[in-house]
């Protein structure tokens, strides 16, 4: 197949945008670090948003929508929020004509007009614990976007919730954690991702606790995909989230936030793209199928139409590809750019010995099927080609992720790949000197991978990269 990408070894950051641009996945914005979503990277984001919201929604939480513009003096209320994020706000002072008397800014998170609206509609422990999800836009001035990575402007999901107690909430933010996030990373996506907990330096800021899944891209960078956050009683103080309890006291509520967003795609994109283009989970993509005509005449694309008809009768997300007027190669390498899981090639040799001809994505594999075996065989497929490519991501971070014990040999590590080192050899000092080297400590684990309670138990294990 003809070179259409800059391959990934000569130069992943230009084979990351060509593949972009290729697959029509998404395009510049007119202001710098803005990006259009086209409808191939759309209808991808459409998918993981419906699966995410499924497993939001199973979690008990409800779906809200919060306003866009947010007053400067919510921001100051939680110094250590608006000091995190001063250098990323977007600030309207004019509108209308007229400078405003309060500069209003485009939210870069919601924690704060979420507060203020909790403190109107709790009252009682009744009202405990309230659970809140926005799928939102959010604007955070980056000074090095790239795009779907780090953009000015994203889309996501961020959830915000309110309960009685500390162990309610914390248990909250972790059930998201993992039965939401890390589950979702799994089970649709296909990547492999490291749970765990973020050191205090790299905590969302008003949080007590920050909790990650972790993924290793194509070129051994890491990638956060996800945080829960537990935020302890600041916000409740700030925007006097209160309840009467059961016994008639007056309590400030706990809260927690979470988030993921259009970050996922380029994290899509990084883990299982090739030289190719892009290689889609079978379970997330739109089409898992495209059944093309290679050649109309002799009754060709009646019988690749009957294909689709069965194919989408067993459940499989199916589309007809009959131009016939296009050529084959061009049509075959835009879905190998796209991710397409699996070709149908219908021609008239094929059907003159009764078989059509199966690509499939992930491999590169192609062969002969029988017209009457093709359902089952597709579907097989479908089943296996989703296990490979969390297989072979997961084996493609372990065979670069190095056990060392020493925060030099840790950093050296980093360079080609994940290193995991006592997080007694690091320290908050070492930290800071890794972060010199454009190394981060992306997550604290237990020495068995389980999260822990808090930075300070004895043993934790960190795991440091270079990242996105």
């Amino acid at each position: 197949m003809a070179r259409v990408l800059t391959p990934r070894a000569e130069d992943f950051p230009r084979w990351y945008q060509d593949l972009i641009a290729k697959a029509q996945l998404a395009d510049n914005g007119p202001v710098r670090g803005t990006m259009v979503i086209r409808p191939t990277g759309y209808a991808i984001w459409e998918r993981m948003q419906a699966d995410m919201d499924a497993r939001i929604k199973e979690a008990g939480v409800q779906n809200a929508y919060f306003p866009l513009f947010i007053p400067e003096s919510y921001l100051r209320r939680e110094a250590d929020h608006v000091e995190g994020f001063s250098p990323e706000l977007a600030v309207v002072t004019h509108a209308g004509g007229k400078q405003l008397a309060e500069p209003l800014v485009v939210r870069p998170t919601s924690e704060t007009v979420i507060g203020e609206f909790m403190a109107k509609w709790v009252d009682s422990y009744r009202d405990l614990p309230l659970l809140l999800n926005q799928w939102a836009n959010v604007v955070r001035w980056e000074l090095r976007p790239r795009t779907f990575l780090r953009t000015t402007e994203f889309l996501w999901q961020e959830g915000h919730t309110a309960h009685a107690t500390e162990a309610d909430a914390r248990e909250h933010a972790r059930d998201i954690h993992k039965n939401v996030y890390e589950a979702f990373m799994t089970d649709l996506l296909a990547v492999p991702v490291v749970p765990g907990r973020k050191t205090r330096g790299e905590r969302f800021a008003g949080a007590t606790n920050t909790m990650t899944v972790e993924a290793m891209m194509g070129d051994t960078k890491a990638l956060q995909m996800g945080t829960s956050h537990e935020l302890g009683q600041n916000f409740a103080k700030a925007f006097d989230i209160t309840y009467s309890s059961a016994s008639s006291t007056v309590e400030h509520a706990w809260t927690t936030s979470w988030g993921t967003s259009t970050r996922m795609m380029g994290g899509l994109i990084m883990v299982h793209g090739d030289d190719n283009g892009l290689r889609l989970p079978p379970r997330l993509a739109p089409i898992q199928v495209q059944v093309m005509v290679v050649k109309a005449g002799e009754g060709v694309v009646e019988a690749a139409a009957k294909l689709r008809d069965e194919l989408k009768a067993a459940g499989v997300r199916v589309k007809l590809d009959d131009r016939a007027d296009v050529p084959f190669g061009r049509r075959a390498v835009d879905a190998e750019l796209q991710g397409i899981p699996i070709r149908v090639e219908v021609g008239p040799r094929d059907l003159a010995t009764g078989n059509v001809t199966v690509a499939r994505r992930v491999d590169g594999s192609k062969s002969p099927i029988p017209l009457g075996d093709l359902v089952g065989a597709v579907t097989s497929a479908l089943k296996a080609d989703q296990q490979r490519l969390y297989d072979d991501a997961l084996a493609f971070r372990e065979e670069r992720t190095v056990d060392v014990k020493t925060l030099g040999d840790a950093i050296e590590a980093a360079q080609t790949g994940w290193a995991r080192v006592p997080w007694s050899a690091v320290g908050e000092q070492g930290e800071q000197e890794a972060n010199g080297k454009a190394v981060t400590v992306r997550c604290l684990t237990r020495p068995d991978g389980t999260m822990p309670d808090s930075d300070e138990e004895p043993g934790l294990i960190a795991y440091l990269a270079r990242s996105y």
